[in-house]
């Protein structure tokens, strides 16, 4: 009897324990909200630091949202709905340009190409932008950087956006390859997996990358209002450790293998259209090796706003742009 009431004991301390160890770790656990622009496979890097539990690791309890434009995601921020925002560096600039007393401040860059391309009606292996003379093209958000950096490469090769072609701004981000699809524009500018799904269907092929063509620019950065990074600076550190954690992954494995850890976050797309869009952007080098917004990123984009003449008054890069999180990662 003794001996059984022992064993009971026993069993019951080391329940207590258990429940008492993850109880601990789910304290230690600190919650953070990220708000990305959009779900793609564009930022593989983020999913492979989901998947592989790399923010787990750091401790955090990550709630991912999807904003679904930039403004989106930028109101989220400001309102304290999420506490990282994830998108184009030029929405800091726009806040910041509207006097913004809590400034949204970049602290990672992930792309550092542009993520669309260009799909054409018909088989075009010889493509060149002067193709698109007098022709219509379904393209984004005026001010948002799709449509920015495809004005930036017409510019580069010599067509003029409002008088050599005609841009249809008026179709809803993520409306446009249906749009073409049913008939709309000559070409569509589209990211994937909109893409390969227009080349599925039969209905679309990409003819030209934008993110090859345009060279590297600060495409997707992340980012957090000041005083939130002032309170909390170890979360911050933590969210980037974990994502440089994704971006060494992406740089040292292959798109099959990357393509198999980041597809239970797209259960709507079959595994060989994640691997093609995976091999796609590993191939133009998408991602970044490291997480620093470099100064030079910084100037690029504010070279392609003034361009698009959405950049008002010069903003410093110190004003928007920290690298201690980024730098401190990829030494750690």
């Amino acid at each position: 009897m003794k001996k059984w009431i022992a064993v009971c004991t026993a069993v019951v301390l080391a329940v207590m324990s258990l429940s008492f160890t993850v109880s601990a770790e789910t304290k230690q656990k600190q919650k953070v909200t990220l708000n990305e622009v959009a779900h793609s496979i564009f930022y593989a890097p983020q999913y492979v630091a989901i998947e592989k539990g790399y923010f787990q690791d750091e401790g955090l309890d990550l709630t991912l949202q999807t904003g679904f434009g930039a403004d989106k995601v930028m109101a989220a921020v400001l309102s304290g709905e999420a506490e990282i925002g994830f998108m184009g560096a030029e929405a800091s600039i726009y806040a910041f340009q509207e006097g913004a007393n809590d400034p949204v401040i970049n602290f990672a860059q992930l792309t550092q190409r542009a993520g669309n391309f260009l799909v054409a009606r018909e088989e075009m292996p010889d493509f060149k932008w002067s193709d698109l003379r007098g022709k219509k093209v379904l393209g984004g958000r005026k001010g948002g950087m799709p449509e920015m950096v495809f004005e930036y490469i017409l510019k580069q090769q010599g067509l003029d956006p409002e008088t050599d072609l005609e841009i249809d701004q008026s179709i809803d981000f993520g409306s446009t390859a249906a749009a073409f699809s049913g008939g709309k524009g000559d070409f569509s500018v589209e990211f994937e997996p909109s893409a390969t799904a227009l080349e599925k269907e039969g209905a679309g092929y990409v003819v030209a990358s934008l993110g090859t063509d345009s060279g590297y620019v600060p495409y997707t950065s992340y980012c957090a209002k000041s005083s939130y990074m002032k309170k909390n600076p170890e979360i911050l550190q933590k969210f980037t450790n974990g994502l440089q954690k994704g971006m060494e992954y992406v740089q040292k494995h292959t798109p099959e293998e990357i393509a198999e850890v980041i597809a239970p976050q797209f259960p709507e797309t079959d595994l060989e259209t994640i691997t093609t869009i995976v091999k796609r952007y590993h191939d133009q080098g998408t991602w970044k090796e490291n997480l620093i917004f470099e100064k030079e990123s910084f100037q690029l984009l504010e070279d392609i706003l003034k361009e698009a003449g959405e950049l008002h008054t010069q903003v410093d890069y110190e004003d928007l742009v920290t690298t201690a999180y980024a730098k401190k990662a990829v030494e750690s």
